[in-house]
């Protein structure tokens, strides 16, 4: 998102109720994409790059559609818009509707190219010929993120926008009618109270116009009803302009060659970025939509931003199109808790995941805060205490122990990585210098990244690692240290030779310092001892986390049926203090006295990552009742099932799209990353958890 753009928007939407100026919204539109480019296709049409931090390639800040009918162009709107994907594949197919003519469109993202179809139907009593209309695209490029000091090269079937290193490319199956650049907005337009309405009219009197920018408004002939036009980004040193043409040409062929049934080339190519699911597979709409999803969001690396970047300028947020391990790693684990229970074959994407957290490991066993997907590299953060050599509070330590869960389980699955064991040893031995003698971890940031201090859901990221390890740990060797020099830790951690005996000890250490968190008067466990040593006794939806902590403890110690008591009254009473109701939503704020993005809104909003973690919680604390013959099991599956509806297909907190935004105001209204990465894999683990344990429905009332 260029600046102009975010100052256009703040023209717009200062003072919105629920709107934050200056942003590029997604929470209406669907992407499209999954192998490369991420472009949204907005609910008037319009199209975006979101994929930045996927490729390293900005391409089309805008495109906006319209119809020339008889020379008057009519632009697409929203209100006049239906909008749906095209089978599991994400292939977004729209429709628009004119006043004499329609227009449906398939857009698809195939690697770093995306190609929209159009097909046009005029209407029967219109007096007008198909050859008098004409498909109308502004598309804005920002190649290297620059728009200016870009120029132009064009073609008979193309044009060429460039600045350096990034190429892009627009082009059109039957050529263009007509072809015209314009400046992006002037400094007058810019600092006018008004915002500015885009394409202009054509300029006569600036001849460099035409060339110097990366705006450009073309008509597209259609041919037999059908037109195709493609864009693709490409870097000069990796890709001629000559090889660039002939792959946009292959593919605007192969598009505009077929039809819009099954057989449609477009449809299958899309279709191959996303995992093909059986009929037979449970709540299979769910489950489709959230590979989808994941898939979307994630880079050719297999690490996943944690949603598109709606506020790249960090005008009301830190950012979302980034990978954080703690996010990303926990993603990967229910997905593969997931894949293991429904069988989705996604061995590949496991193996990506672990690969990457492999190599992005630091030599003290930590993971950075923040990095790019596409490579790894360092992204922009504020928690990279143990990079800068700085006190832990600027640390997120949970990241650590959720990356230990997912590499343990990983290896028990049998996912070949090379370097596995050893990245799990140096984890360990980080693990274990940031737990304190207590046996809680040290202070530090919090999931939520907006607190310090020594956290209940830090403790159960540590207690679900530490009990990971010792399930699955069997040969792990300390030596494996030794023989890699760049594997040192910061202090010097000593390493038993028996690991998993180690990891279990730790456990239990864990699991018995977690008690110091327990509110008697509140009947569960707090947010936070802070940082003076004082009890937060706030209810926070992170906790939830030690219901899967708990279970996974079980296998190697003792629970006792006390702490099964106060486990079931902290998730019990989380869930019910958080639970929040209106006329159009129901669902789980964050965590009490949540104040962030409310505009507007006195009290705290909806999350769907707090729903959905609510309703795993409970899935998995009655998973871990019934093991136990403990009849309280049959409610906690009734609310895993309830607080699952709130985020399924048909629930208030999915959108038409969907897609799960992350938030939500009091009104129904979605805002920030959407579609949010996290609860689409917590959706899908719970489905497969509760599915597996034959509780997905409700059992069938027994006859008189």
């Amino acid at each position: 998102m260029q600046l102009r753009d975010a100052l256009d928007d703040y023209k717009r939407t200062a003072g919105h109720e629920t709107r934050f100026p200056g942003e590029r919204r997604t929470v209406s539109g669907r992407f499209s994409g999954g192998d490369g480019r991420l472009v949204h296709v907005d609910g008037d049409g319009d199209l975006r790059d979101f994929g930045y931090p996927l490729t390293g390639q900005t391409g089309l800040v805008r495109a906006r559609f319209g119809l020339s009918l008889d020379g008057e162009v009519v632009w697409f709107d929203a209100d006049a818009t239906r909008q749906r994907y095209v089978g599991g594949a994400p292939l977004v197919e729209t429709t628009h509707e004119t006043e004499g003519a329609t227009v449906t469109r398939r857009d698809a993202t195939v690697g770093d190219a995306h190609v929209t179809r159009a097909s046009l139907a005029v209407d029967s009593d219109v007096d007008l010929a198909a050859e008098d209309c004409s498909l109308v695209v502004y598309a804005r490029f920002a190649p290297d993120g620059r728009d200016e000091r870009v120029g132009q090269l064009r073609y008979d079937d193309a044009v060429e926008v460039y600045h350096a290193d990034e190429h892009d490319f627009l082009a059109s199956a039957t050529g263009f009618a007509d072809l015209r650049g314009q400046l992006p907005a002037t400094f007058e337009e810019v600092l006018d109270d008004a915002p500015t309405e885009l394409p202009r009219d054509r300029d006569d009197a600036r001849y460099d116009e035409e060339r110097l920018s990366g705006e450009v408004v073309v008509d597209v002939p259609f041919d037999d009803g059908v037109a195709a036009v493609g864009s693709l980004l490409t870097d000069r040193s990796e890709t001629s302009r000559e090889a660039a043409r002939e792959r946009l040409s292959t593919l605007l062929d192969d598009a505009i060659a077929v039809g819009t049934d099954t057989g449609n080339r477009l449809v299958e190519a899309a279709r191959e970025t996303v995992p093909d699911m059986p009929e037979s597979v449970p709540a299979r709409d769910s489950v489709v939509a959230d590979l989808r999803v994941l898939s979307l969001l994630s880079a050719e690396s297999g690490l996943r931003i944690a949603g598109p970047d709606f506020d790249p300028h960090y005008q009301h947020s830190g950012g979302y199109g980034y990978t954080w391990f703690r996010d990303d790693a926990e993603i990967s684990t229910f997905v593969l808790d997931a894949d293991d229970r429904l069988g989705l074959g996604l061995g590949d994407w496991h193996a990506r995941s672990a690969a990457m957290y492999v190599d992005a490991q630091r030599p003290d066993g930590s993971w950075p805060h923040r990095v790019w997907p596409r490579n790894g590299a360092l992204a922009p953060g504020w928690a990279n205490a143990r990079i800068e050599d700085g006190p832990d509070t600027d640390y997120q330590a949970d990241q650590t122990g959720s990356v230990i869960a997912f590499l343990a389980r990983a290896r028990a699955a049998d996912v070949e990585v090379d370097g596995l064991d050893r990245t799990l040893v140096a984890a360990l031995a980080g693990l274990d210098e940031t737990l304190a003698p207590d046996g809680r971890p040290v202070v530090c940031q919090n999931a939520w990244e907006d607190s310090i201090g020594r956290f209940g859901h830090t403790a159960a990221t540590f207690l679900e690692a530490y009990s990971d390890l010792a399930r699955h740990g069997e040969g792990l060797d300390a030596a494996a240290l030794d023989a890699d020099s760049s594997a040192t830790s910061r202090t010097d951690t000593d390493l038993p030779d028996d690991l998993t005996a180690h990891a279990r000890e730790q456990a239990a250490r864990v699991f018995d310092a977690i008690d110091d968190l327990w509110v008697p008067d509140r009947g569960c466990y707090a947010l936070r001892e802070t940082a003076h040593g004082e009890i937060d006794d706030r209810l926070d939806s992170a906790t939830l986390a030690l219901a899967s902590a708990h279970r996974s403890f079980d296998a190697v110690g003792d629970i006792g049926a006390e702490r099964l008591d106060r486990l079931v009254s902290h998730v019990e009473r989380v869930v019910e203090g958080l639970a929040r109701e209106t006329d159009a939503v129901s669902g789980l704020i964050r965590y009490e006295g949540d104040g962030w993005r409310r505009a507007g809104q006195r009290s705290e909003k909806v999350w769907t990552v707090s729903t959905a973690w609510g309703a795993n919680a409970c899935a998995e604390l009655a998973v871990l009742l019934d093991a136990h013959d403990d009849p309280r099991a049959d409610e906690m599956f009734a609310r895993a099932r309830e607080l699952l509806g709130c985020v399924s297909p048909d629930g208030s907190l999915c959108a038409p799209t969907g897609y799960l935004p992350e938030q939500f105001f009091d009104d129904g209204t979605a805002d920030s990353a959407t579609p949010l990465g996290w609860p689409h894999a917590i959706r899908l683990a719970t489905v497969a958890l509760l599915a597996d344990a034959d509780r997905l429905s409700p059992s069938p009332v027994a006859a008189d």
